[in-house]
C-alpha cells in the first residue's frame, strides 16, 4: 500500500495543484467554478495528513440503508492521518465546496494537537459524514473562508495561531452539528441499536460465544458494515451506554441463566461465556449486578 509522508507528494498524487505552505493547504471553489479534479480513482493509500472537506450534490441520491438522507446540500466529510482511503469512479459528489488538508505536524506545539484526537468523526467513514442543513453549510464555509484569506495572505508570525484558531473553531461546529444528526436521526439510531442486539443474539445462540470467544466491537461493527466509533456514539448517544457496555449487558444476562445450573462451577460458566479468565468475569458480574456470581446462584436457586 502507497503511504505518503508529505503534503506535496499526497496532493501531487492527487493531481492537485502544489499547496502554498509545506504542511497546509486550502482550496475553494468560486461562484460558478469547481474544484480541481483529483483522480478518478484509486487503490489504497494512506498519508500523513488530516483532510476536512465539504462536498455539493448536484445529482443523485445518497442512501443510508433504506432511508435517504434529509440534507444534502453540503456534506463534510473528515480524514486522519494513516487512514486507509480508497476510491472509484461511482462517486456522486460534484467538486464544489472546499478542501482544506494538514500534515499532522502542522498542529505540533498546540493544544489542538491533542483535542483533535478526541474528535471521533475523523474515524467515521464516507457513509457517516455529517450532513449539514443550509444554515450550517453557511456557517462552516465562512470559517473555511476565514481560513483561505489567511492562508492566501502572506505569512507572518501570527498566521499559524490564526489558522489553527479557526480550524478549531470549525471542528467544534462539527462536533455540534454531529449532535444535531444523531438527535435527527432517532429513527436510525434505534434501527441500529436492533441490529447491533439481533447480531449479539444470533452470536450467542449459534454458539459462536463458546466457539471463538466474545466478539471484540470492531468484530461486531464490521458486521453491522459500520465504522467502530460511529457504531460507539450513536449508541451512547440513542441509550446513554457505550457499545462495551452493551455487550456486557448480554453476556451477564446470558450468564445468568447459566448460572441457575447447579452442576456447572463458575469457571466453566466463565469459560462458556468466552471470558479468557474466571476472575475478570466474576468481577465484571459483581460490578454490574451487586453481587457475586456464588451470591446470586444462592439467591436464585430453584428449590
Amino acid at each position: 500500500m502507497q503511504h505518503f509522508k508529505t503534503l506535496s507528494s499526497y496532493l501531487d498524487y492527487l493531481k492537485l495543484p502544489r499547496p502554498e505552505h509545506p504542511m497546509l493547504s486550502v482550496f475553494n471553489s468560486k461562484g460558478n467554478d469547481y474544484l480541481p479534479c483529483p483522480r478518478e480513482s484509486s487503490p489504497p493509500i494512506t498519508n500523513d495528513c488530516y483532510s476536512i472537506s465539504l462536498k455539493k450534490f448536484v445529482k443523485g441520491n445518497l442512501n443510508y440503508g433504506r432511508t435517504k438522507y434529509d440534507f444534502t446540500n453540503g456534506v463534510l466529510i473528515f480524514i486522519s492521518p494513516r487512514q486507509v482511503l480508497q476510491w472509484d469512479n461511482s462517486v456522486v459528489f460534484e467538486q464544489k465546496g472546499f478542501s482544506i488538508n494538514f500534515h499532522e505536524d502542522f498542529l505540533q506545539g498546540t493544544e489542538l494537537a491533542q483535542q483533535i484526537k478526541k474528535y471521533s468523526f475523523f474515524s467515521y467513514t464516507a457513509n457517516e459524514a455529517l450532513h449539514l442543513s443550509p444554515k450550517e453549510e453557511k456557517q462552516i464555509e465562512s470559517i473555511a473562508k476565514n481560513i483561505e484569506i489567511e492562508y492566501q495572505n502572506n505569512q507572518d508570525k501570527f498566521s499559524k495561531k490564526i489558522i489553527i484558531s479557526q480550524l478549531d473553531t470549525l471542528l467544534k461546529y462539527a462536533n455540534r452539528f454531529y449532535e444535531r444528526q444523531f438527535l435527527n436521526r432517532k429513527d436510525l439510531s434505534n434501527d441500529l441499536l436492533e441490529k447491533f442486539n439481533r447480531h449479539l443474539f444470533k452470536y450467542f445462540e449459534s454458539g459462536q460465544l463458546q466457539e471463538k470467544g466474545i466478539p471484540s466491537i470492531i468484530q461486531i461493527a464490521n458486521e453491522l458494515s459500520i465504522s467502530q466509533r460511529y457504531l460507539s456514539d450513536t449508541l451512547k448517544k440513542e441509550t446513554g451506554k457505550t457499545t462495551t457496555e452493551h455487550l456486557h449487558l448480554h453476556l451477564i444476562d446470558e450468564a445468568k441463566n447459566i448460572l441457575l445450573q447447579p452442576n456447572k462451577s463458575i469457571s466453566e460458566v466463565a469459560y462458556e461465556l468466552g471470558f479468557e479468565y474466571p476472575p475478570y468475569f466474576s468481577r465484571l458480574f459483581k460490578k454490574k449486578e451487586g453481587i457475586s456470581p456464588t451470591e446470586y446462584r444462592e439467591k436464585y436457586k430453584l428449590n
